[in-house]
C-alpha cells in the first residue's frame, strides 16, 4: 500500500492510533510485508522478536488457547511491548492459516522509538491503565471466590452404576443435558445422589471448566440477597457465578415469597437486584449461569418453566444394579481400611434385592459399610450381617423352605404333587364314585358318603386357616381336566384358546357365585347329605365343568375363574397363616424369562415345567386367592426366589387386599348357607311352619333363606356410615371393604355346622365301610365325642369367629371403636343366631 493508506490505515485499524500522525508516518515508511505460512510459529518462546507484527489477514492464535479459539483482529500488533521493554517472549503464536502481516523489524523500531521518546510515555501509561485494570479485576476475583468457595463442588463423586435400562436411560438423559445450556429439573427420592447427577451433568459440558456451586434452597432467605445481590453492598451468586453452573437443591423447601422471583429469573433470564423499598427502581442484571434445579416433590411454580426434567428411578425399580453397587461400595470400603475385597454371597444378594430401600443409594451404602465393619476382613458379606434390610412385606414372615430343607426338597420332587395326582388321587376319585353310584345310598351304609360329608368338608374348612387353598393343587376335578387337556392336545391335535381375561374378570366370579347358589338349593331340596348317587352328581357335574373348559381352554381357566369350590377355598385361604409369594427384587434383578409364570426348560436349578396353571406371578401376588400352592414356580426358579411363608393369618385383608363385589356376595352366601343348612330348627325356634315337607313350600323358604341374613351386615354399614358421617371426622369405607370382616365368622359358622357330622360320624368309618359291602360291622371299634364335646367345641369355634371378626373390622377399617359398634353388634348378633340354630 501506499504512504497515505499506510497512514490511515495505522490510524483506523491498529492500537497504534493513540501515535501522533507524525510517528505514524514514520513507521509506515518502514513497513514491509510479510507472509507467514499455516502452522509456523511467529517468533519461539523466549526469544527476543525479530520486529513488530501487524496482521493484515488471515487467523493467528496463541498456541496454549488454541482449543479455545477466539481469533485476533485485523490491524492486532504483536511484540511492541516486548521490543519496548527488551524482554524475551512468553508465549508463541501461531498462524492458523496463510497469514499477511505488515513488519518492522527491531532496529528500524528501536531507531523510531529513540527518535520519539514519547512513544515510550505513551505506552507506558497504557500499560499503567492497563495494571490498573487487572488489578480491579483481581480484587473482583478474589471478592468472587471468597463468595462462592461455601457453594463450590470441586469434582464428581461418581458415575452411573450399573447396565439396567434404569441406569442405560440416566445416562443418556445427563448426556443430553451436558449437550446444552438450558435449565434442568432433576427430582426423585431421597438418597438418589441428585447432586451428583447435577455435577455429572456439568462436568461432562462444554463449560466444565467453569465453577460449579450447589445451593441448600433451605438457608435462603426470603428476599434473596444472596442470590441477587444488594444494591451498593456484595454480589450475589449468580452475579459471582458468571458463565458457571448453579444448583438448586431442595427447590421444594426455598422461601415461598422468593419462589416468584426465581421463577422470573427461569422465564426471562434475568433478576433484580435486592434494595430498600424506598429505594429508585432495581437494576436489572442479565444471568450468565446455568441453572439446576434438585427436587423431591414437584413445585409448580418451577417445574411448568423447565423443559428438560429428569426422573431419577428409585433403587427398588433398578434391583438389576443392586449387584454392581454394593461391589462398588464394598470396594470404595475395603481400600479405605486396607483389606482385600470382599465379595457378596448369592443369598445375601437376594435378601438385599427383596429390600424397597426407601433412602435409596444412601441407605444401600451404608448398610455395605456397616456389615464390613461387623466382619472385620474380606470374608463374604452373608445374609447374617444384613440385619436392617426387610421391608413390610417381609415383616412378621418365616421362610418356611429356608428353615426346613426337606420341606423344600419335598415339594420340588416328582412326587408333589403330580404322582400324588395321577398315581393316588385319580384312581381314589373314581372308585369313590363308583362306590356312591352302586353302593347303598345312606351314609350309615356308605363309605364314600361318610367320607365326603363327614371327614372332607370339616378337615377343609379347618385347613384354610392354616394352609389356604392347598386342596386345590391335589384336586380330582381339576386333574381329570388335565388328562382331558392332554388327550385333545395329544390325540385329537386340538389347539387350547388363550383365556379371555376381561371377560372372565368381569363375569367369571358371579358365574361361580350363581353355579354355588344352583349346588346349594340342590343340596337342602334334595338331600344330597343322605342321598349317595345325588352327591355322586354332584361331584361329576364340577369333574365336567372342569373337563370341558379344559378341553377348550390352556391351563386351569376353571380353577380360576369358574369352579364354585376354587372360589370358596380362595375366599377362605385370605385367611390363612401361609402364602407363597416371591421376591421382587430378585425377580427384577435377575430373572429374564420367567420361567415361573410362562414354563420353558431347565435353567440352573429350575426344572422343566408348563408355567403356572393359574397364570400367577409369585412377584405380583396381593392375596392368596390365585395361588393354588401346586409349586410349579418353586420348581421352576433358578434363582431360590419363591418364598413359602408362615406369616399372622389373614394379614393380607388389611394390608394388600383389593374389595371385589362379587367375593362378598359369594361370603355372604357362604353366610346363608348356614341358615339354610338349619331351616328345620329355625322353623322350630320361630315356632312357625314353613310346610317344608311341601317341594314349593320348601323351596321358597330356602330361597328366601339365601337372601335374608345379608340385608342385616348391609343395615348395619348403613348405621357406622351414618356415625361416621355425623362425627365429621373419619370418611366411611365402602360395603365391599367392610363386609370382608365378617370372614372368619363365616368360616366358623360352616366349621361348627359340619363339626356335627365330623365328630359324631366319622369315627364310624369302619363299620360303616364294612356295611358298604354288605358286611356285619358290629363290634367294630367307633371314634366318636359325646355331644357335650361336640357342643363345647362348636361354641368355641363360634367364639373364636366373633372375636377375630371383630379384631378384623377393626384392622380393615382403622377407625374407632364406636364408629364400627353397629358393625361389631351385627356380628354378635349374627353368631348368637348361629348358637342358638347349631348348638341350642
Amino acid at each position: 500500500m501506499d504512504l497515505p493508506e499506510g497512514i490511515t490505515w495505522l490510524k483506523e485499524r491498529t492500537e497504534l492510533t493513540i501515535l501522533k500522525e507524525e510517528i505514524l508516518t514514520a513507521i509506515a515508511k518502514q513497513l514491509v510485508p510479510r507472509f507467514v505460512p499455516a502452522g509456523q510459529i511467529l517468533v519461539a518462546a523466549e526469544q527476543y522478536p525479530d520486529g513488530i507484527y501487524i496482521l493484515r489477514s488471515g487467523e493467528i492464535a496463541l498456541t496454549a488457547t488454541r482449543s479455545q479459539l477466539e481469533p485476533y483482529l485485523v490491524g492486532a500488533v504483536f511484540y511492541l511491548k516486548e521490543i519496548l521493554l527488551d524482554q524475551p517472549i512468553q508465549q508463541e503464536i501461531e498462524a492458523l492459516t496463510a497469514c499477511e502481516f505488515a513488519f518492522l523489524d527491531r532496529q528500524q523500531t528501536q531507531a523510531i522509538i529513540a527518535q520519539y521518546p514519547e512513544i515510550n510515555q505513551v505506552f507506558s501509561q497504557v500499560l499503567a491503565d492497563t495494571v490498573e485494570e487487572l488489578a480491579a479485576q483481581l480484587s473482583y476475583e478474589q471478592e468472587r471466590q471468597v463468595i462462592l468457595r461455601p457453594y463450590l463442588v470441586p469434582k464428581v463423586r461418581r458415575g452411573i452404576i450399573g447396565k439396567s435400562r434404569y441406569a442405560q436411560r440416566l445416562r443418556s438423559q445427563i448426556n443430553d443435558a451436558s449437550a446444552t445450556r438450558e435449565p434442568v429439573l432433576i427430582f426423585g427420592e431421597p438418597g438418589l445422589e441428585k447432586d451428583n447427577i447435577a455435577a455429572l451433568i456439568h462436568f461432562g459440558s462444554a463449560n466444565r471448566r467453569e465453577a460449579l456451586i450447589k445451593i441448600n434452597c433451605a438457608t435462603l432467605q426470603g428476599s434473596g440477597a444472596e442470590l441477587f445481590g444488594r444494591s451498593a453492598g456484595k454480589i450475589g451468586l449468580i452475579d459471582a457465578i458468571g458463565k458457571g453452573t448453579m444448583v438448586f437443591n431442595n427447590i421444594q423447601e426455598a422461601p415461598t415469597e422468593l419462589l416468584p422471583a426465581i421463577a422470573h429469573l427461569l422465564a426471562t433470564q434475568a433478576y433484580e437486584i435486592v434494595d430498600r423499598l424506598d429505594a429508585a427502581p432495581a437494576l436489572v442484571k442479565h444471568c450468565q449461569a446455568r441453572l439446576i434445579f434438585i427436587s423431591e416433590k414437584h413445585e409448580p411454580q418451577i417445574d411448568a418453566l423447565i423443559k428438560l426434567q429428569i426422573k431419577v428411578p428409585p433403587l427398588r425399580v433398578r434391583k438389576a444394579d443392586i449387584e454392581d453397587q454394593v461391589n462398588y461400595y464394598a470396594n470404595l470400603v475395603c481400600r479405605s481400611k486396607g483389606i482385600r475385597q470382599t465379595r457378596i454371597t448369592p443369598e445375601a444378594l437376594r435378601k438385599l434385592q427383596s429390600y424397597d430401600f426407601p433412602n435409596n443409594l444412601r441407605e444401600l451404602e451404608n448398610l455395605v459399610e456397616r456389615a464390613i465393619v461387623q466382619i472385620q476382613s474380606s470374608a463374604p458379606i452373608t445374609e447374617e450381617v444384613l440385619w436392617n434390610s426387610q421391608g413390610k412385606k417381609q415383616l412378621f414372615r418365616l421362610n418356611l423352605l429356608n428353615a426346613y430343607p426337606l420341606l423344600r426338597q419335598f415339594l420340588r420332587s416328582p412326587w408333589y404333587p403330580d404322582r400324588l395326582n395321577y398315581g393316588m388321587t385319580a384312581g381314589l376319585f373314581a372308585g369313590v364314585v363308583g362306590v356312591l353310584f352302586l353302593a347303598p345310598q345312606t351314609r350309615s351304609q356308605n363309605f364314600a358318603l361318610n367320607f365326603f360329608w363327614a371327614w372332607w368338608w370339616p378337615l377343609i374348612l379347618l385347613t384354610f386357616p392354616v394352609l389356604g387353598r392347598l386342596w386345590c393343587s391335589v384336586c380330582p376335578f381339576m386333574i381329570y381336566g388335565e388328562i382331558t387337556q392332554k388327550i385333545a392336545q395329544t390325540v385329537f391335535g386340538r389347539t387350547l384358546k388363550k383365556w379371555p381375561r376381561q371377560s372372565a374378570e368381569k363375569y367369571g366370579g358371579w358365574f361361580l357365585f350363581g353355579l354355588f347358589a344352583l349346588i346349594l338349593l340342590w343340596e337342602e331340596l334334595w338331600d344330597l347329605p343322605n342321598t349317595a348317587y345325588l352327591s355322586a352328581c354332584l361331584l361329576l357335574l364340577i369333574t365336567a365343568g372342569a373337563m370341558i373348559f379344559s378341553a377348550i381352554f390352556e391351563r386351569r381357566f376353571w380353577c380360576r375363574y369358574l369352579c364354585p369350590i376354587g372360589g370358596m377355598n380362595g375366599l377362605f385361604a385370605k385367611l390363612s397363616m401361609i402364602e407363597l409369594r416371591a421376591q421382587q427384587g430378585t425377580c427384577s434383578a435377575e430373572c429374564t424369562t420367567y420361567q415361573c409364570y410362562k414354563g420353558g426348560p431347565q435353567k440352573g436349578e429350575g426344572q422343566e415345567t408348563l408355567g403356572c396353571p393359574l397364570y400367577s406371578h409369585p412377584a405380583q401376588l396381593e392375596d392368596n386367592r390365585d395361588c393354588v400352592l401346586c409349586m410349579t414356580c418353586l420348581k421352576a426358579c433358578p434363582h431360590r426366589s419363591v418364598e413359602l411363608n408362615l406369616r399372622p393369618p389373614g394379614i393380607e385383608l388389611w394390608t394388600t387386599h383389593v374389595a371385589r363385589s362379587y367375593e362378598v356376595a359369594l361370603l355372604f352366601l357362604l353366610l346363608n348357607v348356614v341358615y339354610l343348612h338349619h331351616l328345620p330348627d329355625i322353623e322350630a325356634w320361630l315356632g312357625l311352619d314353613f310346610g317344608l315337607d311341601r317341594f314349593a313350600s320348601h323351596f321358597f323358604y330356602s330361597l328366601l333363606i339365601l337372601v335374608l341374613p345379608a340385608l342385616v351386615p348391609l343395615l348395619g354399614h348403613r348405621l357406622c356410615a351414618a356415625i361416621a358421617t355425623y362425627s365429621q371426622t373419619f370418611k366411611p369405607k365402602s360395603f365391599v371393604e367392610m363386609a370382608y370382616g365378617y370372614l372368619p365368622l363365616v368360616l366358623a359358622a360352616n366349621l361348627a355346622h359340619y363339626l356335627l357330622m365330623g365328630l359324631g360320624e366319622a369315627g364310624k368309618i369302619l363299620p360303616v365301610g364294612l356295611a358298604t359291602f354288605g358286611l356285619s360291622g358290629e363290634g367294630m371299634s367307633i371314634w366318636v365325642a359325646h355331644p357335650a364335646v361336640i357342643a363345647f367345641l362348636q361354641g368355641v369355634t363360634l367364639l373364636a369367629g366373633i372375636l377375630i371378626s371383630m379384631i378384623l373390622t377393626q384392622k380393615i377399617a382403622r377407625q374407632p371403636f364406636k364408629i364400627l359398634f353397629p358393625q361389631h353388634l351385627i356380628i354378635i348378633l349374627l353368631g348368637m343366631s348361629f348358637w342358638r340354630i347349631i348348638i341350642a
